[in-house]
């Protein structure tokens, strides 16, 4: 989602331009709101994690 077509409800003007201090926390949460990995990559390294785990123990486990 982008704060590109947004109009802010208290001064009424675009909410891209961060005109008052609710534009500017609207446009921040939007533009922060996702971490530095996405879904995805956090997924791929997740699963390599635990391929890795299972790849050091199953020397010791047999």
């Amino acid at each position: 989602m982008s704060c590109d077509h947004l109009i802010c409800a208290y001064c009424a003007g675009p909410v891209e331009e961060g005109r008052c201090p609710s534009c500017r926390a609207a446009r921040s949460r939007l533009h922060h709101s996702h971490g530095p990995f996405t879904p995805q990559q956090l997924a791929i390294v997740a699963a390599l994690v635990l391929i890795l785990a299972f790849g050091l123990l199953a020397p010791h486990l047999a």
